[in-house]
């Protein structure tokens, strides 16, 4: 089963933990009424174990899920979520890409897998101009131009970037090459337009996608990305 047909049936399963008591418990098998169920915990996003999910900050109202195909595959889609009461409601669903080599939770530069984990979303910036982000937003044709030698399926890349705060200085520009872990770390991580194929180790969608995210992603939502394969993200 491919993640975008488990993920539709694990949001279309009603939460076990998200059905209301009843008032007065159930009848039991012996005409016994059974003690009624305990209050229902929060509503836990499909797909993402407790190792994960506890990494997600309490405050964070926003959430980009990255469901990886699996380890070794550049296929995922992502999923962005919004905290409503006690739980998480899906506000938008696209398919994407995300590093040709796969997933890592070891990731450096120039293996092409994606880092695994959870990673605030602070800054965007791109050629075009501002699509009405409350994120920081820097502007800059030059900086976000791709270079030259790249083919007519890479021009528009980095038309709109996110940063994905991975070995990078929040409140900086997406461009800030700063790595605090050391290069050897990588860095450069963003949410960027998509070409139809993995990238060196950022996550790619759609150009409707990168709108949806830079119009709905807000600081004071303090919105972050859970990223990973499908055994990662469930571990």
């Amino acid at each position: 089963m491919t993640v975008a047909a488990a993920l539709g049936t694990l949001l279309a399963t009603p939460s076990a933990c998200g059905s209301p008591a009843p008032a007065h418990g159930v009848q039991g098998a012996h005409g016994r009424r059974a003690p009624a169920a305990a209050t229902p915990g929060p509503t836990r996003i499909p797909g993402l174990g407790d190792r994960l999910y506890r990494r997600i900050p309490a405050d964070s109202r926003q959430v980009v899920a990255v469901y990886g195909e699996h380890r070794d595959s550049a296929v995922s889609r992502v999923v962005l979520y919004t905290r409503q009461g006690a739980g998480w409601r899906p506000v938008g669903s696209w398919p994407a890409h995300n590093g040709r080599g796969g997933w890592t939770e070891h990731h450096h530069e120039g293996d092409r897998r994606s880092p695994v984990g959870v990673f605030t979303l602070t800054d965007a910036g791109g050629v075009l101009a501002d699509p009405g982000t409350r994120l920081p937003y820097d502007r800059d044709e030059g900086a976000y131009a791709p270079p030259a030698g790249w083919d007519e399926a890479h021009r528009h890349d980095f038309d709109y970037v996110i940063a994905i705060d991975y070995n990078r200085v929040k409140g900086t520009p997406p461009r800030d090459a700063t790595r605090p872990w050391g290069a050897d770390k990588g860095g450069g991580i963003w949410l960027h337009m998509d070409h139809g194929s993995g990238t060196s180790a950022c996550v790619s969608v759609s150009r409707e996608a990168m709108e949806v995210l830079l119009r709905t992603l807000d600081p004071a939502g303090d919105p972050v990305v859970v990223m990973g394969d499908r055994a990662a993200l469930t571990a």
